[in-house]
């Protein structure tokens, strides 16, 4: 069969495929347009999902007839002005979006530009362009998608229901809102109830309101502000502290200048960041803004912009994990309970109000104590009134072990964590601020300290190593090997001595001391993968980091054991000093605290 060019329609329905892969992607494209264009304000309406219509209306810069013209053939833009990839300043940039949408459904765009008398109107059904006709509009552009696909039926069997369409169009617009405060957006259509974003102010105050807006109440009350930068490369953002966590990570957002993107960059470095705070099967909440020259990062990767590339790739998760380290260690005194109030005053509510039943309902008084079985004594008023025991009310022996301290001195009242007032259940401080009290875990606050000491001992004085007697000869890949191998030095820095054993294996000399008796194969392999993936030797570090929380576990004050008042202070003033003492080493909350106010609303006093 002979070589033939294909016609345009046939072109542009193919780059359909890989520009348009569902309803979202068309808002994606036409709101980016949109920010491209200078809007402050923009609308999204969608139907079924987005699959019978998709109107967006922005009042941005608009387009002149000539320019409206254009703007549906392939590769026409207003956004490369130089023609240079590598200085990409815009969201869109491929001029593709526009004649892939009008190739596979039918495009209505209205738009109006400030040197034009009036507006102009261009309608593409299906690839097949009409006259640009005169039209009515105020200001800005306006574009209607309708019967999304209905040019390529293969692809509809390819959506979802309304409701999931209509979800990831809401998470597109989300993403997009959190990139730019500044935009105020409004999402409506007859899946849901209008959804209005106001424009914030600029700066980082503007950001955080933005940012809670969308991802609630919750994270702008854990919101951690943090920030990093070097060589050029700004990463600033906020980061929900410990107490705020997900089952996954899609509550973890990158914008990369403006532009946002998944990236597995960012789910490596929250992890090596958060690792010392949280569960391994729980995840953390933040918003991370990455700001760097355009020509450090290529987004010309992938047709639906959704990725990137960087030149120095590990200077960006450096930056991403120092940022959130700094930030947390800062903040590290935050708890779960410190950040809910709500949540522990409703702990110490009963449910319902308490029920009190006599032990003995068919009451005989003639059985009663006080029925006489004797000449009735003189009349003693003070004995004739006294009332008998109220034996419905022995809730008997007390269950815990509340041991008492004598009254607090005033200065320790006015420290943080305050004076120690009480042990109970062998396990739980009872301290008193100056503004209410805290309930401190003797065993996992002491688990925190004993963990932070460990890991300053390593830093100070470095990683001890064992000898191994006979060296352990892994057999890997040749391409693994070379990874590793290059990567020695900084393994070495961690205990682990290795040497090219061959072009197939490698030697393993040394070991971390903190390790013990290790499978060196297995952890060659483990960090062989890990390397892959984030070029970081990140993954033995939390590994020692994890044997340090053990041993950190085990050399800890133990629940059941009964504390002297002044064990129990010293621990509270450790406390205030040791970083990160706010959760233990399994992201667990370390102490609760209830302020005087809270206290009295339980009694009803406020």
């Amino acid at each position: 069969m002979p070589v033939r060019q294909l016609p345009e329609t046939i072109v542009n329905r193919i780059a359909a495929g890989e520009v348009v892969e569902r309803p979202a992607s068309v808002v994606k494209e036409l709101v980016e347009n949109a920010i491209d264009a200078g809007a402050s304000r923009i609308e999204i309406f969608t139907d079924g999902g987005g699959r019978r219509k998709i109107a967006i209306t922005d009042d941005g810069h608009g387009m002149t007839h000539a320019d409206l013209g254009l703007a549906v053939e392939r590769h026409a833009t207003s956004k490369l002005d130089d023609e240079d990839l590598l200085a990409i300043r815009t969201l869109g940039f491929r001029g593709e979006a526009l004649p892939s949408i009008g190739s596979v459904a039918r495009l209505g765009i209205t738009t109006r530009h400030a040197s034009e008398p009036h507006a102009w109107s261009l309608t593409v059904d299906a690839g097949a362009k009409e006259p640009i006709m005169p039209a009515a509009l105020g200001h800005g552009t306006r574009i209607e998608v309708a019967d999304l696909f209905y040019a390529t039926p293969a692809r509809l069997k390819f959506l979802k229901t309304d409701r999931t369409e209509a979800e990831a169009i809401r998470e597109v617009v989300r993403r997009l809102a959190m990139a730019r405060p500044d935009v105020a957006f409004t999402l409506s259509g007859e899946e849901r109830a209008p959804i209005t974003w106001a424009a914030a102010l600029p700066g980082a105050p503007g950001q955080l309101t933005r940012l809670g807006d969308i991802l609630g109440a919750d994270f702008r009350a854990s919101a951690i502000a943090v920030r990093s930068d070097r060589e050029g490369v700004v990463v600033e953002g906020f980061a929900a502290s410990p107490s705020l966590t997900k089952a996954n990570a899609l509550g973890q957002y990158l914008f990369v200048n403006g532009r946002p993107v998944r990236d597995k960059l960012i789910v490596g470095a929250v992890r090596a960041a958060y690792s010392d705070y949280l569960p391994r099967d729980r995840h953390p909440v933040l918003a991370l803004f990455v700001t760097l020259d355009p020509q450090e990062v290529d987004a010309n990767v992938h047709p639906a912009k959704t990725e990137v590339r960087f030149r120095n790739a590990g200077l960006v998760r450096a930056l991403i994990v120092h940022a959130l380290k700094e930030g947390l260690a800062r903040e590290g005194k935050r708890t779960a309970a410190n950040n809910d109030a709500g949540a522990v005053l409703s702990s110490f509510r009963p449910n319902s109000a308490p029920s009190f039943t006599p032990r003995n309902a068919n009451w005989d008084w003639q059985r009663s104590p006080s029925y006489p079985v004797s000449p009735a004594p003189a009349f003693d008023g003070a004995t004739a009134f006294a009332e008998p025991p109220q034996t419905a009310f022995d809730v008997g022996t007390p269950t815990a072990d509340v041991r008492f301290e004598e009254a607090p001195q005033v200065d320790l009242v006015d420290r943080p964590l305050g004076a120690a007032r009480a042990q109970v259940h062998e396990n739980y401080i009872i301290a008193q601020t100056r503004d209410g009290m805290i309930v401190v875990d003797q065993h996992a606050a002491h688990e925190r300290i004993v963990y932070e000491k460990l890991k300053a001992s390593l830093a100070k004085n470095g990683v001890q190593r064992q000898i191994l007697l006979i060296p352990d000869i892994v057999e890997m890949d040749e391409a693994t090997v070379e990874k590793l191998v290059e990567r020695a030095e900084e393994l070495a820095s961690y205990g682990l001595a290795i040497d090219s054993f061959g072009p197939g294996a490698i030697a393993v000399r040394e070991t971390p001391s903190l390790l013990g008796k290790t499978n060196a194969a297995s952890l060659l392999r483990d960090l062989a993968e890990h390397m892959a993936e984030w070029d970081e030797a990140l993954p033995l570090e939390r590994r020692l980091m994890h044997v340090a929380a053990t041993m950190a576990c085990h050399g800890s004050i133990r629940s059941g054991r009964r504390l002297r008042p002044e064990e129990m202070n010293a621990l509270l003033r450790e406390m205030e000093e040791t970083p990160n003492s706010g959760q233990c080493n399994h992201g667990r909350p370390t102490y609760v605290e209830l302020k005087l106010n809270d206290i009295e609303k339980l009694f009803g006093r406020r």
